[in-house]
């Protein structure tokens, strides 16, 4: 490998054509800076690689464009990955640039300690908590008053005031509490307001010192004056607004919410060893932006909603100030654990979460919180839910709803039980008078919640008591009186979600009930392989976000739009019915996916495109699956030297090659190879590819299926922190299933070798 020519860098992404930039906003997308043009669909952040040393040139023909049977067969288990690879330089990156407060965070690691759900927690009610002084923190961080600023300042609120600071305080390099004039550019423009203007009024208001440099409180006085003169008025309390690279891009996020997904990392991650120089947070202040950007918290976070997602030993931790390169690796775990979760993070990168980006990272937070909640609503779970099946519905049906229509079905199931005559349709304004959830506590627990808060004609007040009867079940969470009334809907679905993993009320199931369920539904095998379609497909930012594989492709758009981004300007869209409204125009457009797929030489034998808008599992998963493996052959055909087809026996020839630089004797001969299972091979790769990254201490002799499944999940973090997105499960690797062993080699050959 080391004699290798080196490869070009990745050419730049062609422009996606307009049907398929119509997507709809999703809370991670960006609206300021555009730094994702020129996007490679297997690189991220591509100004921090150094150009990476190339595949050797393959030296077989060009393949058979015939898929093998082996190949094809959609019945095999997959998970898929899509590459966003980042291997930075040692020693020390200088190509990254960091603001300079990027340094206030450290990286620890350690296995959650989750309190009881009986005993909530809550902040302070009158000061913030003490926070333990941390190496990595910034000395310049001088503490301020957000409360009392926002009482006096009232065009602003706490978490605004505490924003600003947090960005004015990274130039204040020796603690004086005060910085230059010429250093308010960014802070200015995060407040709104033009840099000329605030040094305009700070001279005016004689607020400057005679060396020009100005305090915090003086700064804000002369941003008021500024917005006070163009006609802004008193803030609105529920909602935080702050700018992005111009005064003109604005952000808000919901100070509410905010202080609800504070409490709840507070709560889930309390007792947390390695988290005490992070926790508690004030969820009054925007505190928390400033504690995540080295990653951990939410590192943990993803594990505490999604068990062993993250293998913590992959993190780098240490008591000391991390770099900014340590900071980097440990967000790109964050962010490729988050893609292979289900959250939508088509735009968001390990450097938004350094750089403290409030909405992208607040917006990620609750995609974390909600999968985790989301997922104990599963018939796995809860065999019982099988209960509020209706008549003449199928389980297949019932199956395919998303969470929000299970819960609300599961909450007017106890209404109806009540003899209540009202009914939730969502988690707004049906619930927003109290009444209804009033009934729904009485009735999960009669003992224990009465109905007197239904006597009480103040709305608010009787918000208040519905909560207290919350609280004697343990379950005051997520929701005050005030967001009760406001209908928060994000806030009122993570209450009701919590309500029922903690008291789902529904009567087991007999044992001829349990009968009647689906013996297929608890096979894992199909489900995970459809899982891992979606999340791929989900990555590569198609519209509609898919949540069930069978559902989502029956008009085609989505697949189009796939086969759009891995061969751009394929599809012709004229062609295409935008929207399909009947059967016949979807499956118009799932005949043109075959059409496309055979000149992609696809092996579509027997497959119509109405057996994808039928929903038919098998032949749906067996073209996925090829256009899965089509764009991992495409991207690393662009990778490599003459832009040659990549066959799998080059994939198999060039892990050896790089695995023998440090592991001589460790050799495999396909994907099917049983020295796959204990998943030591795939260690020795990447170890291969970036000496060292393996812990070799921590790795087990893989000869038992708990050994092999450990350092599976270690090999899969690692990965990640190369800047893999992985979308295949440590049983997947264990069961040595050939096609998601394929997509996890392929994954790493994008990424550079160092």
């Amino acid at each position: 490998m080391s004699d290798s020519p080196k490869r070009p860098g990745p050419p730049p992404k062609p422009p996606k054509p307009a049907a398929y930039q119509q997507t709809t906003p999703k809370v991670s997308q960006k609206t300021d800076d555009e730094y994702y043009s020129g996007h490679n669909p297997f690189q991220t952040n591509q100004s921090l690689v150094q150009t990476p040393v190339v595949l050797p040139a393959p030296t077989l023909s060009p393949p058979s464009v015939q898929k093998t049977k082996s190949q094809n067969d959609p019945a095999t288990n997959s998970s898929y990955s899509l590459y966003t690879p980042y291997n930075p330089p040692t020693p020390a990156p200088v190509q990254i640039k960091f603001k300079p407060d990027d340094s206030q965070s450290n990286i620890i690691t350690s296995n959650n300690t989750r309190p009881s759900v009986n005993k909530p927690y809550f902040p302070p009610a009158t000061k913030a908590p003490v926070h333990e002084s941390h190496p990595s923190e910034s000395p310049s961080a001088m503490p301020i008053d957000a409360l009392y600023l926002a009482k006096k300042y009232e065009i602003f609120t706490a978490s605004e005031i505490s924003a600003f600071h947090q960005q004015f305080s990274s130039f204040d390099k020796d603690s004086k509490g005060s910085v230059h004039s010429r250093d308010l550019t960014s802070v200015s423009t995060k407040a709104g307001v033009a840099y000329q203007d605030v040094v305009s009024k700070l001279h005016g208001l004689k607020l400057s010192n005679s060396d020009d440099s100005v305090n915090f409180e003086s700064f804000l006085k002369a941003v008021s004056a500024v917005k006070t003169e163009k006609g802004v008025k008193k803030v609105d309390n529920t909602k935080i607004t702050l700018h992005g690279t111009s005064e003109n891009t604005t952000h808000t996020i919901n100070e509410d919410e905010k202080e609800s997904f504070v409490n709840h990392i507070n709560q889930q991650l309390n007792g947390d060893k390695d988290l005490k120089v992070h926790l508690p947070m004030d969820s009054r202040t925007m505190q928390i932006f400033t504690e995540v950007k080295d990653g951990l918290i939410l590192a943990k976070l993803i594990n505490d909603s999604v068990p062993g997602t993250i293998d913590e030993r992959a993190l780098n931790t240490g008591t000391k100030k991390l770099s900014p390169f340590q900071m980097h690796e440990n967000n790109n775990v964050v962010i490729n654990s988050a893609k292979a979760i289900g959250c939508s993070v088509v735009n968001i990168g390990a450097s938004d979460l350094i750089e403290g980006r409030e909405h992208l990272i607040l917006g990620l937070i609750w995609q974390i919180i909600k999968i985790g909640l989301s997922s104990k609503v599963d018939i796995k779970v809860h065999p019982e839910l099988f209960r509020l099946l209706e008549d003449g519905e199928t389980l297949e049906t019932f199956l395919r709803l998303p969470t929000e229509q299970i819960l609300l079905r599961w909450f007017n199931y106890h209404l109806k039980k009540a003899g209540w005559n009202r009914k939730v349709n969502n988690f707004s304004g049906d619930i927003k008078d109290g009444e209804n959830y009033t009934v729904l506590l009485n009735q999960l627990a009669p003992q224990l919640c009465s109905r007197s808060p239904l006597k009480e004609p103040d709305v608010t007040k009787r918000a208040e008591n519905v909560l207290e009867n919350a609280d004697k079940l343990g379950c005051r969470k997520y929701l005050t009186a005030k967001t009760l009334v406001e209908g928060n809907s994000k806030l009122n679905f993570a209450f009701v979600a919590n309500l029922f993993n903690t008291h789902p009320g529904l009567e087991p199931l007999s044992e001829t009930e349990m009968g009647a369920l689906d013996d297929s539904m608890f096979n894992s095998e199909g489900s995970r392989e459809a899982r891992a379609f979606a999340l791929w497909l989900n990555s590569l930012g198609v519209d509609p976000f898919v949540n069930n594989l069978f559902d989502d492709l029956q008009d085609g758009l989505v697949l189009l739009q796939a086969i759009d981004y891995i061969h751009s300007g394929m599809v012709n869209w004229k062609k295409v019915n935008k929207p399909a409204t009947s059967k016949f125009k979807k499956v118009e457009n799932t005949n043109y996916c075959i059409v496309l797929g055979k000149a992609m030489h696809f092996s579509l034998v027997g497959i119509q495109g109405s057996d994808i808008t039928d929903g038919n599992k098998t032949l749906t998963l067996g073209f996925v699956w090829q256009l899965m493996r089509e764009h991992i052959v495409q991207t690393l055909k662009k990778l490599s030297h003459g832009g040659k087809d990549i066959t799998d026996a080059d994939i198999i020839s060039w892990a050896n090659e790089v695995v023998r630089r440090q592991t001589p004797s460790s050799k495999i001969s396909s994907f099917r190879d049983p020295l796959l299972r204990s998943g030591r091979y795939l260690l020795d790769l990447l170890n291969g590819m970036k000496k060292g990254i393996i812990n070799y201490e921590l790795v087990t002799s893989g000869t038992s299926d708990e050994d092999a499944k450990l350092n599976a999940m270690y090999a899969i973090s690692i990965a990640r922190k190369l800047g893999a997105t992985i979308f295949v499960l440590p049983e997947d690797i264990v069961e040595v299933n050939p096609k998601m062993i394929l997509t996890f080699v392929g994954t790493l050959m994008g990424l550079p070798v160092v």
